[in-house]
């Protein structure tokens, strides 16, 4: 049975050094769960920030139907999944494709350290900002191809990543799905976040009545210029924050309440009130 659950959001600022970013973000996952956080989640490319030659070395395959032995990466992340019992969702996990770039993927690891499910980002950040950003994502990664949802102890929780939040049909299927709760673990960029990511977290959150999870990157990350904007936060799905991310190193922490999901669905039933056009 699903029930009122805490969960935790993780704020942390990558670099190029994967053992440092491993063990900021495994440290805040274990004061997140020694806070009561059951579910926590850290943001995307928690491992590395850097240049795309010298990712291509940390690439790891995802053990299939639990014979594979971890790499390095996977392997600390779901020995702190083991120690801390929580339900670890790992925002972008650099993911070794078929084609030899990467897949940005979201994987959530149960509390024994297996793989519960994994979502590999769609919609890859291919821009130029006016600020002289520029970003070529399908580059060095491949997209993937399939909405998900896994199962937590609040229910449902729909997986996405980043520059996902910008699509809401993505959004609308996860809660066709039945999803209480989307995750959106994110890099999202200081110039764009300071003006579309309190806007497009609510948005989602109030278009699907649930709840939305989004652990941040913040800072800069020492490579061209790039800086992201922090803000990890949780959206309830009326749309109020329930939980943010003071400036730097931390997490937040709020309840996921499925009978609030139901709660507003019941009061406002714009999901179920959707017509046919085309």
């Amino acid at each position: 049975m699903s029930r009122k659950t805490s969960v935790g959001v993780v704020q942390m600022c990558a670099t190029s050094d994967v053992a440092k970013n491993l063990d900021a973000t495994l440290s805040l996952v274990v004061e997140a769960s020694r806070a009561g956080a059951e579910v926590v989640l850290v943001p995307e490319a928690f491992a590395f920030i850097g240049r795309e030659r010298d990712r291509s070395a940390w690439l790891e395959t995802l053990p299939a139907g639990g014979t594979a032995t971890p790499g390095p990466i996977l392997g600390r992340c779901a020995e702190t999944a083991r120690s801390t019992g929580v339900h670890l969702v790992l925002g972008g996990f650099p993911e070794l494709a078929p084609d030899g770039r990467a897949y940005n993927t979201c994987v959530h690891l149960t509390p024994d350290g297996g793989v519960a499910a994994a979502y590999r980002k769609i919609h890859l950040f291919d821009v130029d900002l006016a600020d002289g950003t520029r970003l070529l994502e399908s580059r060095a990664t491949a997209p993937g191809d399939r909405a998900v949802v896994t199962d937590t102890p609040f229910g449902s929780l729909g997986l996405t990543v980043c520059y996902d939040v910008r699509f809401p049909l993505l959004y609308q299927r996860l809660a066709d799905l039945g999803a209480v709760a989307i995750a959106v673990p994110s890099a999202f960029t200081k110039t764009t976040g300071r003006d579309h990511w309190h806007v497009l977290l609510r948005a989602r959150a109030i278009e699907c009545q649930c709840y939305i999870v989004a652990p941040a990157q913040h800072g800069d990350h020492g490579h061209r210029g790039r800086q992201s904007y922090g803000h990890g936060l949780i959206v309830d799905p009326w749309g109020d924050i329930v939980a943010e991310c003071e400036g730097g190193d931390g997490f937040a922490i709020a309840d996921i309440d499925p009978a609030r999901v139901a709660e507003v669905r019941g009061q406002l039933p714009s999901l179920a009130n959707r017509g046919e056009f085309r």
